[in-house]
């Protein structure tokens, strides 16, 4: 979904004349150590060689007919952290673990993550779209990241418990989960126009290359071989 969505996104994009394309990405796609954060950093990789392209065929890319196709459409790509409330949030998770009388589960007492407003998420990345050049990465100021146990804490207090009514109990790390996220590859961003909207410098592979790695991952993909699936997220 992530890489051959996102390709099969970008052409409808190409073909309709669509200006401009924003994907949402991630912070996970930063040094990936897990599937969805490997799939979204391929998929920046993906709108990236399209931007830089002259030319595109799209029979190569996603193994259907067609011919070469300009590329119009300013690709951009925004990564931020997590969108408090959204599907998959922690808080509607804490909230359910409340109303069931706890406990609440936190996978461990150092995990920390970045969040902003579903308001300030929509905002940014529309102004973002609206600066883009071509292949753009941009990254969203949020501020100083939270411990995950500390918003635990502070939703039993507003909550009207006390911790030991409610406990918190440390699950442990699960596979490919980081204590951290960041918002950089290499730590290099540039100021914009907007005072929490920065563009990252960032290496792009070519359409050449990229080819070549969609191809692996789409025989690695119908073959069901997850050892190849890997490979080529870590190659």
């Amino acid at each position: 979904n992530n890489v051959f969505g996102t390709l099969s996104m970008a052409r409808a994009a190409m073909e309709s004349g669509a200006e401009y394309f924003v994907l949402v990405s991630t912070d996970k796609a930063v040094r990936p150590t897990n599937v969805m954060g490997a799939s979204k950093r391929m998929a920046e990789l993906v709108l990236q060689a399209l931007s830089a392209a002259e030319s595109i065929d799209f029979g190569v890319l996603d193994g259907t007919p067609r011919t070469a196709t300009l590329n119009k459409t300013v690709f951009a790509m925004v990564r931020f952290g997590n969108v408090l409330g959204s599907n998959g949030s922690v808080i509607p998770i804490f909230q359910k673990q409340l109303a069931a009388g706890g406990p609440i589960t936190v996978t461990h007492p150092e995990v920390r993550r970045y969040f902003m407003t579903i308001r300030e998420a929509s905002q940014l990345v529309i102004q973002a779209g609206a600066m883009a050049q071509g292949g753009d990465v941009f990254v969203l100021d949020m501020g100083e990241p939270v411990k995950i146990v500390d918003l635990a804490k502070d939703l039993i207090r507003l909550s009207g418990f006390t911790e030991d009514e409610i406990r918190i109990e440390f699950t442990g790390l699960r596979p490919g989960e980081k204590l951290y996220e960041e918002l950089l590859i290499n730590g290099d961003a540039q100021a914009t126009e907007h005072p929490k909207i920065f563009k990252a410098n960032e290496r792009s592979v070519s359409m050449e290359v990229m080819s070549e790695a969609l191809k692996m991952l789409r025989k690695a993909i119908a073959e069901r071989d997850i050892v190849q699936v890997h490979q080529v997220f870590t190659t």
